[in-house]
């Protein structure tokens, strides 16, 4: 077996199979973020007429307009997006996205009968309700799974319109819910109100997910590029894409090392660099959005 095929074998070995441990915190994090979400449409986003954004906003709508309980609601919208994209993407994604979606909407529908609605500060609501959204979407992407509803029917479009970012056309689709809101309320403040919702929610997940800041893409150049991809992945476990390059000045055969990590990672993956080449050439960007293993996992 050559250098590089060993290198190679050594980037798979932390491949493990879904164990206890995962089984454990994929329940933990379902647990904690659905009771999150149940709490900010009970206590303070439904209660002050504010739907922000997404199926669990038009759920809030149609219990607005009809008195149809949110998550009963949102179970049964999601139904038929599940056994399209069962179709489509098979049963590995629609199996942890079904669980999360089951389990949100019973805890939302439970918790209705304990929890007792906030009826102070819109502003405080919607600043809260954002927060908790937040917090409970980011738990669940991080453990690789969605929430179902505009999620699920961005995956479904972005087959179609493979051009257009799937984060943009979910934000799209939250919008109009959010728009529409203002309709249904007859009140442009509630319109206005779930905006801050939808904005706070997403700062919140993306900190969930990613930490203070998305991910950071490093760019190393160094004639060890070998020996220093097979220490990043052997002490970090994070994977590590190999190109051979020629330094256009000096004509050298180098390695150019891409390598994708949380931004909380980068000076441990930096230190790596440096003890086993100090003269590499190291270039540091972020990364907006990152789909793959150890990340924002496609189950595409």
């Amino acid at each position: 077996m050559d250098e590089k095929e060993q290198l190679i074998k050594q980037q798979h070995t932390y491949r493990r199979k879904y164990g206890w441990k995962d089984f454990l915190l994929d329940a933990l994090a379902f647990t904690v973020g659905s009771s999150c979400l149940a709490v900010s449409v009970n206590m303070f986003t439904a209660p002050n007429n504010i739907a922000p954004g997404g199926f669990s906003g038009l759920a809030t709508l149609i219990n607005y307009l009809t008195g149809l309980p949110i998550g009963a609601v949102l179970l049964v919208a999601n139904i038929p997006l599940f056994l399209i994209a069962f179709k489509v993407f098979g049963l590995k994604f629609v199996a942890r996205t079904g669980v999360m979606t089951v389990m949100s909407a019973v805890f939302i529908d439970v918790a209705a009968n304990y929890l007792t609605p906030y009826s102070g500060d819109k502003l405080l609501a919607s600043l809260f309700g954002g927060f908790l959204t937040g917090l409970g979407y980011g738990l669940v992407f991080a453990r690789g799974a969605t929430s179902g509803g505009t999620d699920v029917v961005g995956r479904l479009l972005q087959k179609k319109f493979r051009h257009i970012p799937m984060g943009t056309m979910v934000m799209i689709m939250d919008m109009m819910v959010v728009i529409l809101s203002g309709f249904v309320y007859k009140n442009i403040e509630s319109m206005l109100y779930a905006a801050i919702v939808f904005f706070v929610s997403g700062r919140v997940s993306n900190y969930v997910i990613y930490g203070a800041g998305n991910g950071k893409l490093l760019m190393i150049v160094s004639p060890k590029g070998d020996d220093i991809a097979r220490e990043i992945v052997t002490e970090t476990k994070r994977g590590v894409t190999i190109v051979p390059v020629q330094g256009a000045y000096t004509g050298q055969q180098q390695r150019l090392l891409l390598n994708v990590v949380r931004p909380g990672e980068v000076q441990r993956i930096y230190r790596i660099v440096r003890r086993v080449d100090k003269d590499a050439f190291v270039m540091i960007t972020a990364a907006d959005e990152i789909l793959g293993y150890g990340f924002t996992i496609d189950e595409t």
